[in-house]
């Protein structure tokens, strides 16, 4: 979503990397540039005004302008001033007698049904006990949806039918919750194309109801400045405590990502990553802010490969790498666990300077190529995943029969696979512990 304005950000800091030292002149010059790419982004006029002169302000300061590196200075600033108007960090609330009720609102088409179960699956991994609740009674197949999805990840969903007030749907499964030891109810309420009357006097009802801790409005990231004024009106009705992005991975310009904590004042609480239920990230706003800026997102990398990894898949992989035991099993179970934390070009965009080789890779090849080597690998026996050097010509011609490939493709891999282990032995023999401790 952020390419184009990281794009041009980059642009203005190399230009002011090529001088030795600024002058004001070089910063108003870099500050119109900026102020031209936030505008093109869709961002908020008032808060690229607003931004802009923050930032100038402090570039002009004397301790930047003595700078040996000043255009360094002016980046951390820039950096320090994105991560400002992001907001700060905040978690959810769920404290109190449980269960905690988090109400989620929006308009139609935004996402709000699926965004349900993936805040559910996410609850889960944190150790609640999570119950989703169909109180969509007007979109045709909105409960179905919503069954559909929470059989997909095991998760109970409340419904009552569509003739039942949406209110009294909350009630019932709020008392269903405290019934059954239900840590957590997720409420996917209705919403409507545009806002109306009806639709925020029956969201206030439900609040009436069942006093939610948690109101999160999901507002779709691609919807530029309108997304703005949809949030300002939610909050005056019913008090929001959060917002969800949905969609933050599509080709839009993002400027609803940077304006709506700034104009309306409530945090950013999740992101909306990709389609599958678990592409849901934590909101950092310096993590974002370093994306934006071209310097990547490690921590973000790390925490989806502790994800990826378990602790005793690590541990084992360590010890095959120090007794020179890697099969291609192992490389199969290792290539299965990478695609878990993304596409590759994603996750090589969280790696400081590999933003512009990232968005070279398109996501279905990546995936296209290891369902490949999957087929090439389950088309062999046993005895030659575990030693490949049994492999002749003859073997090579069957396992590209049975894999539904050609006998150059298993060439290939074969020779990437004798090109992994040869730099395995090469690092243990410089005392590494293997790849994966680095996710330990």
């Amino acid at each position: 979503m952020f390419e184009s304005l990281s794009d041009k950000l980059q642009a203005v800091f190399h230009k002011l990397s090529s001088k030795g030292r600024l002058t004001e002149a070089d910063v108003t010059e870099a500050m119109r540039e900026v102020r031209l790419a936030l505008l093109e982004a869709d961002v908020n006029y008032k808060v690229v005004k607003d931004f802009t002169a923050r930032v100038r302000e402090r570039s002009i300061g004397s301790d930047v302008m003595a700078s040996l590196t000043p255009a360094q200075m002016v980046i951390k600033i820039v950096n320090d001033e994105l991560v400002n108007t992001l907001g700060k960090a905040v978690r959810l609330d769920l404290s109190g007698h449980p269960p905690a009720v988090i109400m989620l609102v929006g308009l139609q088409g935004t996402g709000k049904t699926t965004m349900a179960a993936k805040l559910a699956l996410h609850l889960r991994k944190a150790g609640q006990r999570p119950l989703l609740v169909a109180a969509d009674i007007y979109r045709p197949a909105a409960i179905t949806q919503l069954e559909t999805l929470g059989r997909q990840i095991d998760i109970p969903v409340h419904s009552d039918g569509d003739q039942v007030a949406p209110a009294q749907i909350a009630e019932n499964a709020v008392k269903r919750a405290r019934r059954e030891a239900y840590s957590v109810v997720l409420l996917d309420t209705a919403g409507r194309l545009q806002l109306d009357d009806r639709m925020m006097q029956e969201l206030e009802a439900i609040k009436a109801a069942v006093h939610p801790q948690e109101t999160l409005l999901i507002v779709d990231a691609m919807t530029g400045q309108e997304a703005v004024a949809v949030a300002e009106e939610f909050h005056r009705r019913v008090n929001l405590t959060g917002l969800v992005l949905t969609k933050v991975d599509g080709d839009a310009r993002g400027g609803a990502a940077l304006s709506i904590r700034a104009v309306t004042g409530v945090p950013i609480k999740f992101m909306g990553v990709g389609e599958k239920l678990s592409d849901m990230e934590v909101f950092y706003p310096d993590r974002l802010a370093s994306r934006i800026l071209g310097m990547g997102d490690v921590l973000t990398l790390i925490e989806r490969a502790e994800e990826s990894f378990s602790e005793e898949q690590a541990r084992k992989m360590e010890q095959k790498l120090r007794k020179a035991s890697f099969t291609l099993e192992d490389l199969i179970e290792q290539l299965q666990a990478v695609r878990k934390m993304g596409s590759l070009g994603d996750i090589l965009g969280m790696i400081p300077g590999m933003q512009q080789v990232s968005r070279q890779i398109p996501e279905e090849a990546t995936d296209a190529a290891i369902k490949v080597s999957e087929a090439i690998v389950y088309s062999m026996t046993p005895e030659e995943r575990r030693n490949p050097k049994v492999i002749n010509a003859n073997r090579r011609r069957r396992i590209a029969r049975g894999s539904g490939t050609s006998v150059q493709q298993v060439n290939q891999l074969l020779r990437q696979f004798n090109d992994m282990q040869t730099m395995m032995k090469q690092m243990q023999g410089k005392k590494g512990r293997g790849l994966l401790s680095m996710f330990r």
